[in-house]
């Protein structure tokens, strides 16, 4: 089985990127520079004309979407332990995997592009307000849930590392987060584990390169 995924840095591709990492798969990194338009090229919108990433690409079938390839790689490796095992405990961390995609993850972008949500001048500041409340009441359910708990589950998930994305994307706009305790202390004991510092490290390698390339 061959594998690709198609990465870009600072986005939510860093969620597979850890869980593959975890699970132990051999795979291949392709680069995207989405500030150069790499993610609407034909080549790219030909495997996802939704024009994000990540995509995984699988024997040359792309599968897009974050919360269906975290599920096809726990399928993969089981051995990996990436959902829990119990056939109840498993829909919970989809449950919550699919909170980090449909509620988290939009609540933060207003931040990066404030312009594609509103387009009156001057209108961005008011944007970025707006979507931090929401995103503030969403980091407030997250802190409850890992009050008392090291990780989500019993044990380390893809739900860890799909948070652990929405909470560092959260720290790179310098909001005030010291009221998410809870959060911080999770988002800290992941930057411990080997996948994590392993993406990060690419991830700089990668701002780099493009950095040079601009």
């Amino acid at each position: 089985m061959k594998l690709a995924l198609y990465y870009a840095p600072l986005t939510c591709a860093t969620v597979p990127y850890i869980t593959l990492t975890e699970a132990g798969a051999e795979f291949e990194v392709r680069n995207l520079n989405t500030r150069k338009g790499g993610n609407r090229t034909p080549e790219f919108l030909a495997l996802n004309p939704k024009h994000k990433v990540p995509v995984l690409l699988i024997d040359g079938a792309p599968l897009t979407e974050n919360v269906a390839i975290q599920i096809w790689i726990n399928r993969q490796f089981p051995k990996a332990k990436l959902l829990p095992a119990d056939p109840d405990e498993e829909i919970r961390a989809i449950s919550l995997m699919a909170f980090c995609a449909s509620g988290i993850h939009p609540h933060l972008t207003p931040n990066a592009r404030p312009q594609n949500y509103c387009d009156l001048p001057g209108s961005e500041e008011s944007v970025k307000r707006v979507a931090n409340k929401l995103l503030f009441e969403d980091l407030k359910v997250m802190d409850k849930l890992l009050a008392g708990r090291e990780w989500f589950f019993p044990h380390f998930t893809a739900c860890d590392a799909y948070f652990y994305w929405c909470f560092m994307r959260a720290t790179s706009f310098k909001l005030d987060l010291a009221a998410f305790r809870n959060c911080q202390a999770h988002y800290e004991r992941m930057r411990q584990r080997a996948s994590v510092q392993k993406v990060a490290a690419y991830e700089k390698k990668v701002q780099e390169e493009f950095a040079r390339a601009a």
